[in-house]
């Protein structure tokens, strides 16, 4: 399962980010848990999410999806682990467009602060 596009309405957005919601809260609360997933979400670099984030993020500007990753992580206490190593952009870049020019960092990491 994906999270929808930025293209998808916000209903399915938003069904999606409630059942994210419902089966991590399901989990313990004494297990470490990590996320992993295509969530189409691009995480800028803006300085009030840097302590969830890190400095390493492939994007200048989030998209909304992005916004909804780091909200969700900073209220549930996880790091975006995607964006905190300091790798070339080629290695962090998870999709490319059909023509090989565009390239962006959609899927992500998300692990508990433990």
């Amino acid at each position: 399962m994906h999270k929808p596009s930025e293209d998808k309405s916000d209903d399915a957005r938003d069904s999606f980010d409630e059942e994210l919601e419902q089966v991590f809260d399901h989990f313990p609360r004494y297990h470490m848990k990590i996320l992993l997933g295509d969530f189409n979400a691009k995480v800028g670099r803006k300085n009030i999410f840097k302590p969830t984030i890190g400095n390493d993020s492939v994007h200048q500007d989030s998209n909304d999806n992005g916004v909804r990753i780091v909200n969700f992580s900073t209220y549930k206490k996880l790091f975006v682990k995607s964006t905190m190593f300091p790798n070339r952009n080629i290695h962090k870049c998870t999709w490319t467009s059909p023509d090989g020019q565009t390239h962006k960092q959609i899927d992500h990491i998300l692990i508990d602060t433990r």
